[in-house]
């Protein structure tokens, strides 16, 4: 797989690679990454062809899904975080 081009956005890095017939776009903000993949045939053959499928309501899905997995990470790590006491000091060797 091979990054073949990218698209410019305020916010997220958008990446497009190439790996044989199929082309693979990967969104990312900070922690959190979408990656859509989209085969020979399916009428997208170049990077033009490839941007063009990355519109405005397509960006809309993609961001309320980026959302969604920030809140989903940041709910895990709160529900799961040990609770560390005000006098607990690490152990020094």
């Amino acid at each position: 797989m091979r990054i073949v081009g990218d698209i410019q956005h305020p916010t997220l890095k958008i990446t497009i690679f190439k790996n044989g017939n199929r082309f693979s776009v990967k969104f990312e903000d900070g922690t959190v990454e979408q990656t859509y993949k989209f085969d020979d045939g399916q009428g997208i053959e170049s990077i033009p062809d490839v941007k063009k499928q990355i519109d405005a309501a397509f960006l809309k899905k993609v961001t309320e899904g980026i959302d969604t997995m920030k809140v989903t990470r940041l709910s895990t790590l709160k529900r799961n975080a040990k609770e560390v006491r005000e006098d607990e000091f690490p152990e020094i060797i």
